[in-house]
């Protein structure tokens, strides 16, 4: 029975787009059989919001502040924002508590990966925790711990549902592999992360998120991802954006689709597209990739999902509701044709 879901965030930039953005989520994709509702992220509520500001919430142990540059690790104590950060996601939380009470399908949640992490938050001395061998592994073990405790509060919020997936987002993992990342100064560039570093520390997350009893997804809507590589580390499934895919990429995904991975095809675009997408045209995309891979719909359909390429942050209002029911509406079409 191929599925639909959101990849998380959502437009708005106060309290009442969150509240919004659940909503629609629930209604769209609650009640159907074949949604897989998630926690809208709102970035546009500020810096404690966003994917870096929302996954530091839950890193255990380190403190973290706000600097004019973006976050960065304390080495100490949490800072003002950073708590704030911790606080808003509890808000949230129970806003998904109280709406959600009683839903016993699948739920989602997003968090972003130890490399994403890494390229984005400074030590506290300065510079990318990418800079800094043991200070990413440090991270890394911080995030997966706080993955676990972060479970078992969705778990106790969500008692009736059938599974948790946590997703983690890496849409800057093909930038650290190819040494792509800039330094602080943005004269240089970071030195790349070999393949055994970067799929040991992506396990150890991915390993939180199953030991914890959640299923761990990884996304990214980036080019040249090492899909082997993301797989290996554990993910159960993969979630791609059909465009950014070169012919090495359908190769991996073929494989992980052979395997009976679940893999989530990004066709729909983040923002409003013109001219409008219609149910039938996305169902027809659906079909011509998966020609193109070898496989008939019928035989792949329970590891299928439906999925926006990225996030719809930067679409207008009206977008997002349009997109969950396009999806829900396209995977049901594509399992009857």
């Amino acid at each position: 029975m191929t599925r639909a879901t959101g990849i998380g965030s959502h437009p708005g930039d106060d309290q009442t787009a969150f509240d919004t953005a659940l909503a629609v989520v629930l209604d769209t994709l609650g009640d159907d059989a074949r949604g897989v509702p998630y926690l809208p992220e709102v970035p546009g509520r500020g810096a404690i919001a966003t994917m870096t500001g929302r996954t530091l919430a839950v890193v255990a142990e380190l403190g973290a502040d706000l600097q004019p540059a973006g976050w960065r690790l304390t080495g100490g104590g949490s800072g003002i924002d950073h708590r704030r950060a911790r606080s808003l996601l509890a808000q949230d939380l129970d806003t998904l508590e109280e709406r959600a009470a009683g839903y016993d399908g699948t739920f989602k949640v997003q968090l972003a990966g130890p490399w994403t992490l890494a390229a984005t938050v400074e030590r506290p001395r300065g510079d990318r925790v990418l800079a800094d061998h043991g200070a990413r592994r440090d991270l890394a073990e911080a995030l997966a711990e706080g993955i676990g405790e972060h479970v078992a509060d969705l778990r106790r919020r969500l008692p009736d549902a059938a599974g948790l997936v946590v997703q983690i987002d890496e849409p800057v993992l093909p930038a650290v592999l190819g040494g792509r990342i800039p330094t602080a100064s943005g004269y240089g560039r970071h030195r790349s992360v070999d393949r055994p570093e970067l799929s040991g520390h992506l396990a150890t997350v991915l390993d939180a998120v199953a030991a914890a009893g959640a299923t761990p997804w990884v996304h990214s809507c980036a080019a040249e991802v090492p899909w082997d590589l993301v797989r290996g580390a554990g993910a159960q499934a993969l979630l791609v954006d059909v465009a950014m895919l070169r012919a090495a990429d359908l190769d991996q995904v073929a494989e992980a689709m052979e395997a009976g991975v679940d893999v989530a095809l990004g066709f729909v675009p983040g923002l409003d597209p013109d001219p409008p997408l219609t149910d039938s045209a996305l169902v027809e995309r659906a079909r011509r990739f998966l020609d193109a891979l070898g496989f008939d719909a019928a035989e792949v359909g329970e590891h299928l999902v439906l999925a926006p390429a990225c996030g719809l942050a930067g679409a207008t209002p009206s977008w997002p509701p349009r997109v969950l029911k396009l999806l829900a509406t396209a995977a049901r079409a594509l399992d009857e044709a």
